[in-house]
Protein backbone atom coordinates (compact mmCIF):
# COMPACT_ATOMS: atom_id res chain seq x y z
CA UNK A 1 0.00 0.00 0.00
CA UNK A 2 1.60 3.38 -1.00
CA UNK A 3 2.01 6.18 1.52
CA UNK A 4 0.04 9.29 2.33
CA UNK A 5 1.51 12.55 2.75
CA UNK A 6 -0.63 12.34 5.70
CA UNK A 7 -2.91 9.57 7.78
CA UNK A 8 -0.18 6.74 7.60
CA UNK A 9 -0.17 5.87 11.31
CA UNK A 10 -2.45 3.39 12.92
CA UNK A 11 -2.50 5.13 16.01
CA UNK A 12 -2.45 9.23 15.28
CA UNK A 13 -1.01 11.91 17.10
CA UNK A 14 -2.64 14.84 19.35
CA UNK A 15 -2.04 18.70 18.20
CA UNK A 16 -2.95 21.09 20.47
CA UNK A 17 -3.54 24.35 19.01
CA UNK A 18 -3.90 27.65 21.06
CA UNK A 19 -4.18 31.01 19.77
CA UNK A 20 -6.11 34.44 20.78
CA UNK A 21 -9.80 34.45 19.77
CA UNK A 22 -9.57 36.30 16.64
CA UNK A 23 -6.02 34.89 15.29
CA UNK A 24 -7.98 32.45 12.65
CA UNK A 25 -6.93 29.21 14.26
CA UNK A 26 -10.51 27.81 13.21
CA UNK A 27 -10.20 28.67 9.56
CA UNK A 28 -6.87 27.17 9.41
CA UNK A 29 -8.39 23.79 11.39
CA UNK A 30 -11.11 24.22 8.88
CA UNK A 31 -8.63 24.14 5.95
CA UNK A 32 -6.76 20.96 7.77
CA UNK A 33 -9.93 19.08 7.87
CA UNK A 34 -11.03 20.12 4.02
CA UNK A 35 -7.63 19.49 2.66
CA UNK A 36 -6.82 16.30 4.69
CA UNK A 37 -9.45 13.37 5.66
CA UNK A 38 -7.47 12.09 8.40
CA UNK A 39 -7.62 15.20 10.53
CA UNK A 40 -10.24 15.68 13.26
CA UNK A 41 -11.00 18.78 15.41
CA UNK A 42 -12.14 17.37 18.81
CA UNK A 43 -15.58 19.57 19.53
CA UNK A 44 -15.47 20.89 22.77
CA UNK A 45 -18.22 21.03 25.24
CA UNK A 46 -19.04 24.60 26.72
CA UNK A 47 -21.26 25.90 29.38
CA UNK A 48 -21.91 29.23 26.91
CA UNK A 49 -24.77 30.16 24.69
CA UNK A 50 -24.62 29.13 21.28
CA UNK A 51 -23.81 32.09 19.13
CA UNK A 52 -25.14 33.04 15.93
CA UNK A 53 -25.10 30.33 13.67
CA UNK A 54 -23.31 27.81 15.95
CA UNK A 55 -24.61 24.24 15.80
CA UNK A 56 -25.26 22.02 18.97
CA UNK A 57 -22.38 18.83 17.93
CA UNK A 58 -20.72 20.72 15.37
CA UNK A 59 -19.16 23.59 16.63
CA UNK A 60 -19.59 22.87 20.46
CA UNK A 61 -21.45 20.33 22.47
CA UNK A 62 -23.39 22.96 24.90
CA UNK A 63 -24.25 21.72 28.31
CA UNK A 64 -25.81 23.30 31.19
CA UNK A 65 -22.78 23.80 33.87
CA UNK A 66 -24.96 21.44 35.73
CA UNK A 67 -24.04 18.81 33.01
CA UNK A 68 -20.45 20.26 32.82
CA UNK A 69 -19.82 19.56 36.30
CA UNK A 70 -21.02 16.09 35.87
CA UNK A 71 -18.56 15.23 33.40
CA UNK A 72 -15.79 16.60 35.42
CA UNK A 73 -16.96 14.14 38.96
CA UNK A 74 -16.76 11.29 36.13
CA UNK A 75 -13.27 12.28 35.47
CA UNK A 76 -14.48 12.27 31.44
CA UNK A 77 -12.20 15.35 30.47
CA UNK A 78 -8.46 15.23 29.14
CA UNK A 79 -8.88 18.93 29.82
CA UNK A 80 -11.25 21.82 31.49
CA UNK A 81 -10.84 25.65 32.30
CA UNK A 82 -13.06 28.67 32.62
CA UNK A 83 -12.80 30.94 30.24
CA UNK A 84 -14.14 34.65 31.01
CA UNK A 85 -16.91 32.78 33.06
CA UNK A 86 -17.64 30.13 30.64
CA UNK A 87 -16.60 26.86 30.86
CA UNK A 88 -14.73 24.71 28.26
CA UNK A 89 -14.24 20.88 28.03
CA UNK A 90 -12.41 17.75 25.56
CA UNK A 91 -13.97 14.73 25.76
CA UNK A 92 -11.52 11.98 26.72
CA UNK A 93 -13.72 9.49 25.56
CA UNK A 94 -13.38 11.34 22.34
CA UNK A 95 -9.99 11.85 21.56
CA UNK A 96 -9.21 7.91 22.66
CA UNK A 97 -11.55 6.77 20.02
CA UNK A 98 -10.63 9.00 17.11
CA UNK A 99 -6.57 8.29 17.80
CA UNK A 100 -7.29 4.49 17.71
CA UNK A 101 -8.56 5.10 14.24
CA UNK A 102 -5.15 6.92 13.08
CA UNK A 103 -6.74 10.42 12.96
CA UNK A 104 -4.68 13.22 13.73
CA UNK A 105 -6.36 14.79 16.24
CA UNK A 106 -6.66 18.79 16.99
CA UNK A 107 -7.78 19.98 20.53
CA UNK A 108 -8.08 24.21 20.01
CA UNK A 109 -7.49 25.19 23.06
CA UNK A 110 -6.67 28.09 24.87
CA UNK A 111 -3.28 28.12 27.03
CA UNK A 112 -4.76 26.69 30.43
CA UNK A 113 -6.33 23.77 28.82
CA UNK A 114 -2.96 23.14 26.81
CA UNK A 115 -0.68 23.12 29.87
CA UNK A 116 -3.31 20.60 31.51
CA UNK A 117 -2.76 18.70 28.57
CA UNK A 118 0.90 18.93 29.00
CA UNK A 119 1.13 17.28 32.00
CA UNK A 120 -1.18 14.08 31.15
CA UNK A 121 -0.46 13.09 27.65
CA UNK A 122 2.06 12.94 24.66
CA UNK A 123 1.06 16.05 22.15
CA UNK A 124 2.27 18.89 20.08
CA UNK A 125 1.75 21.93 21.19
CA UNK A 126 1.33 24.78 18.61
CA UNK A 127 0.63 28.10 18.75
CA UNK A 128 -1.04 30.64 16.75
CA UNK A 129 -0.12 34.41 17.48
CA UNK A 130 -1.43 37.41 15.40
CA UNK A 131 1.15 40.22 13.53
CA UNK A 132 0.10 42.53 15.86
CA UNK A 133 -2.57 43.25 18.81
CA UNK A 134 -3.83 46.65 16.72
CA UNK A 135 -4.60 44.25 13.96
CA UNK A 136 -6.26 41.93 16.48
CA UNK A 137 -8.03 44.26 17.70
CA UNK A 138 -9.67 45.39 14.04
CA UNK A 139 -10.40 41.24 13.36
CA UNK A 140 -12.70 41.41 16.72
CA UNK A 141 -14.32 45.10 16.32
CA UNK A 142 -15.20 42.87 12.59
CA UNK A 143 -16.81 39.98 13.88
CA UNK A 144 -19.41 42.30 15.48
CA UNK A 145 -20.08 39.25 18.02
CA UNK A 146 -18.51 40.56 21.47
CA UNK A 147 -19.28 44.16 23.04
CA UNK A 148 -16.25 46.86 23.19
CA UNK A 149 -16.04 45.59 27.35
CA UNK A 150 -15.78 41.82 25.84
CA UNK A 151 -13.06 43.06 23.48
CA UNK A 152 -10.84 44.57 25.80
CA UNK A 153 -10.93 41.60 28.03
CA UNK A 154 -9.85 39.33 25.43
CA UNK A 155 -6.94 41.96 24.33
CA UNK A 156 -6.07 41.56 28.11
CA UNK A 157 -6.11 37.89 27.91
CA UNK A 158 -4.46 37.39 24.58
CA UNK A 159 -1.04 39.37 26.04
CA UNK A 160 -1.08 36.69 28.98
CA UNK A 161 -1.68 33.64 26.62
CA UNK A 162 1.17 34.99 24.60
CA UNK A 163 3.59 35.01 27.26
CA UNK A 164 3.10 30.99 26.99
CA UNK A 165 4.94 30.89 23.96
CA UNK A 166 7.89 29.34 25.09
CA UNK A 167 5.92 27.05 26.42
CA UNK A 168 4.79 25.65 22.96
CA UNK A 169 6.66 23.07 20.38
CA UNK A 170 5.69 25.94 17.70
CA UNK A 171 4.93 29.39 16.92
CA UNK A 172 3.09 30.80 14.15
CA UNK A 173 2.59 34.28 13.30
CA UNK A 174 -0.80 34.67 11.14
CA UNK A 175 -0.34 37.51 8.59
CA UNK A 176 -1.11 35.69 5.95
CA UNK A 177 -3.42 32.84 6.23
CA UNK A 178 -1.79 30.75 3.62
CA UNK A 179 1.40 31.15 4.66
CA UNK A 180 0.40 30.02 8.19
CA UNK A 181 -1.78 27.33 6.96
CA UNK A 182 1.45 25.66 5.06
CA UNK A 183 3.91 26.18 7.87
CA UNK A 184 1.16 24.34 10.24
CA UNK A 185 0.90 21.40 7.66
CA UNK A 186 3.88 20.94 7.54
CA UNK A 187 4.10 20.38 11.30
CA UNK A 188 1.70 17.44 11.17
CA UNK A 189 3.46 16.22 7.98
CA UNK A 190 6.32 16.11 9.92
CA UNK A 191 5.12 14.84 13.08
CA UNK A 192 3.88 12.22 11.78
CA UNK A 193 7.13 11.21 9.98
CA UNK A 194 9.67 11.57 12.80
CA UNK A 195 11.46 8.67 14.04
CA UNK A 196 12.54 9.99 17.52
CA UNK A 197 10.47 10.72 20.54
CA UNK A 198 7.38 9.03 20.45
CA UNK A 199 4.11 11.03 20.82
CA UNK A 200 1.42 9.05 20.89
CA UNK A 201 -0.91 8.46 23.60
CA UNK A 202 -2.24 5.06 25.20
Amino acid sequence: MSSKVLGNLKKGLVFVLSAPAGTGKTTLVRMLREEFSCVRESISCTTRAPRQGELQGKDYHFLTREAFQEKVKKEAFLEYADVFGDCYGTSKEYVAEELSKGHQVILVIDTQGAMQIKEKIPAIFVFVSPPSFDELKERLLKRKTETPEKIERRLLWAKKEMEMIPHYDYHIVNDHLHTAYTVLKSILIAEEHRTKEEKSWQ
